[in-house]
């Protein structure tokens, strides 16, 4: 039984109550502004919308996550903090957080391992020198193969590297933070399918190869995820008006809330998605939102050594510059996939529309969900981290068989010689050696008689 607190006779009605609001009012000054600006998210509270819109985990789940993020937001100097969703596997699943730390105390780890393997490809390039001044007295045929050039990943806190992800497999146990994404990554990871097996250090089997483990292609597939399925109300989020007209003309990566949005009913929010916006930047077929042109970044060594084979071919065309959608455009400009709208909206009740909510479910990528009521909204994704396909896959096919090297007069097989060859051969050697020894007695007895 609760007790019920009841004013004292005499009183003047709601005294009582009062001066129990001014004790908690007075409490309530005297928390720090650390326990109230808090990176930490209110999980439960966005449980408790997606559990109308039908998906979401259970509430036991809900609050060890809770629990877990509270301890990563301890442990980290994060800025931001999100929940992301969980991405199933055949071995355990990824509990995934979206995180961003404050300025100036990002973790760079990635620098030191990025400085060790240009160390190791130096010393590679030694062996390979002293190699071929080895062979410089007998020259073996050099290959007129070159590899691409390779397509600089994307800075920390731009593009693809916005944000920050960790995972842990369980509530409790440790978060680990996943690496860095890079374009060559994100190209290969489009090419293939693999369900997660949930060990980190997974090797990637494919074709094409995966240069990287099962962190690298989870963050890849997260990359994929979130420029994708990550939307939110027209008009929450805007362009700054400090931008000028140069900033205007390049891409667009950031972005602001709007305070004046009051919100979109849910009704239309439901029908239309014109009323949806994607505030993730698309990743473009080079791996990368922002492109870049890989053939003008080259090296003083390598513009010197190509400079004679450059000179004999013809200059290639300069390659035409990526574009994708911009930044916060509507989701009905969004392609269909064969037929199938990409995305489909609903009301979470139709019994009780006045208290629901509206719900955006993605048909390109399985598990991806939002909600939208008023000033609120939220992204989530519940699924196993591949993208949906009409047919059945088709690995990609390996590339054509290499022409064999181009025959010359000194590499080519003589063919044995017949017997009649043979004998013709060796009279003639015989004929031509009998010349030079009468060649040589008649410059004796020329030299006897002088």
């Amino acid at each position: 039984m609760v007790e019920q607190q009841v004013a004292p006779q005499g009183a003047p009605q709601g005294a009582h109550w009062l001066s129990l609001h001014l004790l908690l009012s007075h409490a309530k000054d005297e928390v720090p502004d650390e326990l109230i600006e808090t990176p930490l998210p209110n999980v439960m509270e966005l449980a408790f919308y997606f559990e109308q819109a039908g998906v979401g985990l259970s509430r036991d789940e809900t609050y060890q996550i809770l629990l877990a993020l509270k301890q990563l937001v301890d442990a980290h100097p994060l800025q931001k903090c999100r929940f992301w969703g969980k991405i199933l596997g055949i071995k355990g699943n990824y509990i995934v957080a979206e995180a961003e730390y404050r300025e100036g105390e990002e973790e760079e780890d990635e620098g030191l391992e990025e400085e060790h393997e240009g160390a190791e490809k130096e010393e590679i390039r030694d062996d390979e020198e002293e190699k071929e001044e080895q062979e410089d007295l007998d020259p073996l045929p050099k290959s007129t193969y070159r590899p691409p050039p390779v397509v600089p990943k994307e800075a920390n806190r731009s593009g693809a590297n916005k944000f920050t992800y960790f995972v842990c497999s369980e509530p409790g146990k440790p978060w680990v933070k996943l690496p860095a994404v890079t374009p060559a990554q994100i190209v290969a990871a489009r090419k293939i399918r693999k369900f997660f097996t949930g060990q980190l250090d997974a090797p990637i089997v494919s074709f094409p190869p995966f240069l990287g483990d099962e962190s690298n292609y989870l963050r890849a597939q997260i990359a994929r995820i979130s420029a994708g399925t990550q939307v939110s109300p027209l008009g929450f989020y805007q362009f700054g008006a400090e931008e000028g007209e140069e900033e205007e003309e390049a891409v667009r990566d950031t972005y602001e809330e709007n305070p004046e949005f009051e919100g979109i009913p849910v009704p239309e929010m439901a029908e239309s998605l014109a009323s949806w916006v994607h505030h993730v930047q698309h990743i473009l077929p080079q791996g990368r939102c922002v492109w870049v042109n890989v053939s003008q970044k080259k090296g003083e060594g390598e513009e010197e050594e190509e400079e004679e084979e450059e000179e004999k071919e013809e200059e290639p065309d300069e390659p035409e510059p990526e574009v994708g959608p911009p930044l916060l455009t509507p989701l009905s400009e969004d392609a269909e996939i064969d037929t199938l709208p990409p995305w489909t909206g609903k009301v979470s009740s139709s019994l009780i529309p006045q208290y629901s909510i509206a719900v955006l479910r993605s048909n390109l990528w399985p598990g991806a969900y939002a909600f939208a009521t008023g000033r609120k909204f939220e992204n989530i994704y519940l699924g196993w981290g591949l993208k949906y396909i009409t047919d059945n896959f088709a690995p990609h096919l390996p590339p054509q068989v290499q022409m064999e090297y181009t025959s010359g007069v000194e590499i080519m097989e003589a063919e044995d010689p017949t017997v009649e060859e043979e004998q013709a051969m060796k009279a003639a050697l015989e004929e031509q050696k009998a010349e030079e020894e009468e060649m040589e007695d008649m410059e004796e007895e020329a030299e006897d008689d002088d």
